[in-house]
């Protein structure tokens, strides 16, 4: 899993830091930088949350393209 660059400019596009974007979906701040850096996979239900907050889908935010093919 690597870097989610979408959630980060999502949230810049918004002037959102990560601890502001945290607390609205009910998280701290260090597992929303987890989350950015690729380093933690959140729930459905997270993912549906962050979707909500930054007015974007799951396929905006979470799709990661298959390079296997």
């Amino acid at each position: 899993m690597g870097r989610n660059i979408p959630i980060k400019v999502a949230r810049a596009q918004l002037d959102l830091t990560q601890k502001e974007l945290a607390e609205k979906v009910g998280i701290s701040r260090q597992t929303m930088n987890a989350i950015e850096q690729g380093e933690y996979n959140p729930t459905i239900k997270l993912c549906r949350a962050i979707c909500r907050v930054l007015g974007k889908s799951l396929d905006d935010l979470f799709w990661e393209e298959d390079n296997n093919e």
